[in-house]
């Protein structure tokens, strides 16, 4: 899979330990939109996806994430490699760590019907919902919100510019 590009604050110099989270993301595309949560809590976007269990794999990890939090049933079939973000820096809740994100993305479909979301504790508090949006103003809202956790400062950046990537790309038109 190719890498997109890098997320590297290089804050971690002073790290003593490593914690390695990978996730996989899903791209769905319906007419000129995109699928993509938004936390009415702290207003910003991100794919539908989520972690890799150690007996996943990506592909899998993101069809099951996709379903939990978006209630989007993706069709296998239509899964489509789109490429990486490697993300690394100093943890946000323990300053010892090092965390480095493996992101993979995929181009899919999914089922018309949409399923009732399966939102853990977090996911519930951000009030998670799906909504499919224009992705330029996906772009614009994520790099003007000011509010939520230091730690979605890059993930609010990787989603912005993976809908760059796309649009440049003409898989997303206007």
């Amino acid at each position: 899979m190719r890498l997109l590009f890098e997320l590297d604050r290089k804050d971690y110099a002073d790290c003593t330990r490593r914690y390695v989270r990978d996730s996989a993301r899903s791209i769905i595309i319906r007419d000129k939109k995109v699928a993509m949560i938004h936390s009415l809590r702290y207003d910003y976007y991100k794919f539908p996806g989520g972690g890799i269990h150690e007996d996943e794999n990506p592909v899998d990890a993101m069809i099951r994430e996709t379903q939990e939090e978006a209630g989007l049933v993706v069709i296998p079939s239509s899964v489509r490699e789109y490429g990486y973000v490697h993300r690394i820096q100093k943890s946000d809740d323990d300053p010892s760590t090092c965390f480095v994100q493996d992101n993979y993305y995929y181009l899919c479909q999914a089922q018309k019907d949409i399923v009732a979301q399966s939102l853990d504790d977090y996911e519930s508090k951000e009030q998670f919902t799906l909504e499919f949006i224009d992705p330029k103003e996906v772009i614009q809202r994520n790099r003007e919100a000011a509010s939520g956790p230091k730690k979605w400062t890059m993930v609010k950046e990787r989603e912005a510019r993976i809908l760059e990537m796309l649009i440049s790309e003409g898989l997303l038109t206007e």
